[in-house]
């Protein structure tokens, strides 16, 4: 990457996959409001003191730029957030049009290589007629992310993936990635999606990788090695926000009781982009399989559940879970538990975000690659660790910020 300028701040690119959708637009209408003071950072916990000796980089030294495939400006998704789903309050917006259009001239347009029909449908109609292979679109994003870097003199770039989630990969991604590399030259061939075409990129980049979809990313075995070998961090994937946060809490409680779940009904509505490209059963899939797994590997057995995602285009961006939980206690008497969450899914994304970009970038400084395993507590299916009992993991990521407070005080 280039150095940054001399006498300046630091500078930090943030690469963001899918830039024009409701948890980017968020983000960045928090950023401006962050490095201006406007708001409190609530919702941030890089911003508690446990962290304020890790020297993270801070708002106003994030430098935002990005892919997406749909037309129309980007702050129009964060103007929607107010009109229909009443979530950003607007002055917070009128205060931010000089930043979007900042940033506004830094997008470049994505792939849809490997994306689904479904995402497919929603690319603007020159992207969509757009012919390439996929190593024709690593290279055309690699370049946009190296070009950003220059033109910006960035130290270094965080690439996020936001973009809305993919169908599962219909082929197998091989173990090895000298396998896959020869059928990059063929889209009909190739097994990576398009969140995984993102990736390669950005590891060409020499970019760090954070998935925040259940889409595949860098998490396939092949490409798992790949970021050790570029010497890249990256993690993901599947950013935990609601539901599933909650199973990740309550489903230790009933583990630690030895109080039986018998079946654990999960039943979601919301109507923003995200819904609408579920709505699609193979997009859904991923989803699921993402949102279900975690309650067999936390109890030690498997118990009846059913994972439900609806889309209410009504609902806009706020999102509802249902929750229905049958387990049985003492002398075999079932019980149940039941609770309701509802969240602006967006508004709950936003700053996991931040703070990945800023615990990504401070790990990377310190020369970490690979799978980063204490930063589970972020995700539904973390890189690099099973556990997926939430107080555990947050011990986790405490232990970290300790370990690297330590080593800065040492050096």
């Amino acid at each position: 990457m280039p150095k940054p300028r001399a006498g300046t701040e630091r500078r930090l690119g943030v690469w963001i996959i899918g830039a024009k959708g409701g948890v980017a637009s968020t983000m960045i209408t928090g950023l401006a409001a962050l490095a201006r003071g406007a708001i409190e950072p609530v919702g941030l916990i890089t911003a508690t003191p446990a962290f304020a000796g890790l020297e993270l980089v801070d708002y106003p030294e994030l430098i935002v730029g990005g892919h997406d495939i749909r037309p129309g400006p980007l702050d129009a998704e964060a103007r929607r957030m107010w009109s229909e789903s009443r979530a950003i309050p607007p002055a917070l917006l009128d205060h931010a049009g000089d930043y979007f259009a900042e940033i506004q001239g830094r997008l470049r347009p994505g792939t849809l290589v490997g994306s689904g029909e479904r995402i497919t449908s929603l690319a603007d109609a020159g992207l969509a007629n757009l012919a390439e292979t996929p190593r024709e679109a690593i290279a055309r994003i690699r370049a946009d992310i190296e070009a950003f870097a220059a033109a910006e003199r960035l130290e270094r770039v965080v690439v996020v993936n936001l973009a809305s989630t993919e169908p599962p990969p219909e082929r197998p991604i091989p173990l090895d990635f000298a396998e896959v590399e020869p059928l990059l030259d063929d889209a009909a061939t190739c097994p990576l999606p398009a969140s995984s075409l993102y990736f390669l990129a950005a590891a060409e980049a020499g970019a760090s990788y954070v998935n925040f979809t259940p889409s595949a990313g860098g998490s396939p075995a092949c490409l798992q090695q790949v970021a050790i070998e570029r010497g890249i961090a990256q993690a993901g994937s599947d950013g935990k926000t609601g539901e599933t946060l909650l199973k990740s809490v309550l489903a230790p409680l009933f583990a630690a009781r030895n109080l039986e779940v018998m079946s654990w009904v999960g039943h979601n509505i919301f109507g923003n982009m995200d819904g609408k490209v579920l709505d699609d059963p193979r997009n859904k899939a991923a989803k699921v399989r993402s949102k279900d797994h975690l309650l067999a590997e936390i109890l030690g057995y498997a118990p009846q559940t059913l994972v439900s995602i609806e889309y209410i285009e009504s609902l806009g961006d706020w999102k509802t879970a249902w929750d229905h939980i049958h387990f049985r206690g003492f002398l075999g008497t079932p019980m149940t538990m039941q609770f309701t969450w509802q969240g602006c899914d967006s508004i709950l994304a936003a700053p996991l975000v931040i703070d990945l970009v800023r615990l990504v970038e401070r790990a990377s400084r310190a020369g970490e690659r690979g799978g980063l395993p204490w930063l589970a507590c972020f995700f539904k299916s973390p890189l690099g660790v099973e556990e997926q009992d939430f107080a555990t993991q947050v011990t986790m990521l405490r232990d970290w910020v300790s370990r690297a407070t330590s080593d800065m005080t040492d050096g």
